[in-house]
């Protein structure tokens, strides 16, 4: 049986967070949004949305799962499945 390191390191999930400024997500399997105030991702953990302001993606590698955030990061959250609607990130996020 082959050995797939992209496929173990999108399936290990975790966040690094240094001060409220630095952020590094694994386990990202797809980015849908990002602007300043706010990025969503689908990790293997569930939907992730970053809130904060003067974001910026500053790496990000979809084979290896991992993306690097620099920025104020207000909060971290993680949303079950975008697609019930109604709740609060989908009306901020549209």
């Amino acid at each position: 049986m082959a050995y797939d390191e992209g496929a173990l390191s999108r399936a290990h999930h975790y966040l690094h967070m240094e001060g409220r400024e630095q952020l590094t997500v694994a386990g990202v399997e797809d980015v849908d949004r990002f602007d300043e105030t706010g990025i969503v991702m689908t990790t293997s953990a569930g939907v992730l949305i970053i809130t904060g302001s003067n974001l910026h993606i500053g790496k990000l590698s979809l084979e290896g799962g991992e993306l690097h955030v620099d920025g104020q990061i207000d909060s971290l959250a993680y949303e079950d499945d975008r697609r019930q609607g109604g709740g609060f990130f989908s009306r901020l996020f549209g």
